[in-house]
């Protein structure tokens, strides 16, 4: 069932939400949690389809916000908020409402929000693009328990970790880091056969992947060895080689889907350790809702690091590429740069 509201309000989608489900015959509330997505346009759909695909592991409200840039200096002054309601069918497991914001209504999507959320159950707040380089300071973020970012979407990926490590709140989390849990948990039992110290490390994968990066602080953090990061044609993660007193320890992924497991004196093995979908990536991070000491000890560890050069491989031309760590006020000042240039051709349009 789906239901329009053109300039409406958060009180009218209340009753529209009660309408629907006594309509379907399921007046009863049976979701356990609400689930913001922040998003546009452009992303909207596959944000919307990954959120659905997990709520049926995760029965869940979800409220899709989309926030419409009006070009006339007219339009930005005048605010209206439309609605789609989706129950039964449409919706899934749970329900969704997708709210377009026009004009100052944007600056307080907040407003609009709260009165939306399912009672006394918990929030995730999700940016699939355009996080907000501090995403619990953020209105949005700030009603959440867990704010959901993707470090994988941006221009400058290590800059942005860097900004994400100085702008860091417990409930911060990243699917860049939720794409390793594989890599990690594979590593983890890799050691666990074998009585040996790991005396270095070396992570291969495409350049300015985040993940990669991700991977390569949380080896050094919780190994306390040197980690060299190199360079390959990827796709993503490619191999994790460690260097122990009893022989090398190869986790090696060159196609993105089967993985070859190399433990020195025993027979090497196949693993599945394919590349996720993003509903299972979101699906994994709604199983916990608690901070994430780890990634929070990873992250800050890799402000550090990230001000040394990363060494190339020869799977790939990295050789000499430094990745400096920037503050978040740097991050922001190029963000706005870019945003003035993607706007400047539709004001000389306007000029003609």
């Amino acid at each position: 069932m789906k239901t329009d509201l053109t300039d409406t309000t958060a009180s009218k989608i209340n009753k529209a939400l009660v309408l629907g489900r006594r309509a379907i015959g399921t007046p009863a509330i049976g979701m356990v949690l609400t689930l913001v997505i922040v998003t546009d346009e452009e992303n909207a759909y596959d944000a919307l389809k990954a959120a659905s695909d997990a709520a049926h592991e995760h029965p869940s409200r979800t409220l899709v916000v989309i926030k419409r840039v009006s070009r006339s200096p007219r339009d930005r002054t005048k605010s209206r908020l439309d609605a789609e309601v989706r129950l039964g069918a449409d919706a899934g497991t749970g329900e969704t409402i997708v709210l377009r914001l026009y004009g100052d209504v944007v600056d307080h999507a907040q407003s609009v929000v709260l009165p939306l959320l399912l009672p006394d159950a918990p929030v995730v707040a999700w940016w699939p693009v355009n996080a907000p380089l501090d995403p619990a300071g953020d209105p949005l973020g700030a009603l959440a328990q867990r704010r959901v970012t993707d470090t994988y979407a941006c221009e400058e990926p290590v800059r942005e970790l860097a900004a994400r490590a100085d702008a860091y709140t417990p409930g911060d989390t990243d699917l860049s880091w939720t794409r390793i849990t594989p890599w990690r948990s594979m590593l983890a039992a890799a050691l666990d056969q074998v009585d040996c110290k790991v005396q270095s490390v070396e992570v291969e994968g495409e350049e300015d992947n985040p993940s990669c990066e991700l991977l390569a602080m949380w080896l050094a953090d919780r190994l306390d060895v040197p980690v060299e990061r190199t360079a390959s044609a990827g796709p993503g993660l490619t191999a994790v080689r460690m260097d122990t007193d009893c022989g090398p320890v190869v986790l090696d992924r060159a196609d993105g889907s089967l993985a070859n497991l190399s433990i020195q004196g025993q027979p090497a093995r196949a693993v599945a350790l394919k590349r996720r979908e993003t509903a299972e990536l979101i699906a994994e991070e709604l199983r916990r809702l608690d901070p994430d000491d780890t990634y929070a000890s990873a992250l800050r560890f890799g402000v550090d690091r990230l001000s040394a050069p990363r060494k190339g491989g020869s799977g790939g031309d990295g050789g000499g590429a430094v990745a400096v760590a920037a503050p978040v006020e740097t991050v922001a000042k190029a963000r706005a740069k870019d945003a003035a240039q993607e706007k400047a051709p539709v004001k000389k349009a306007a000029a003609k």
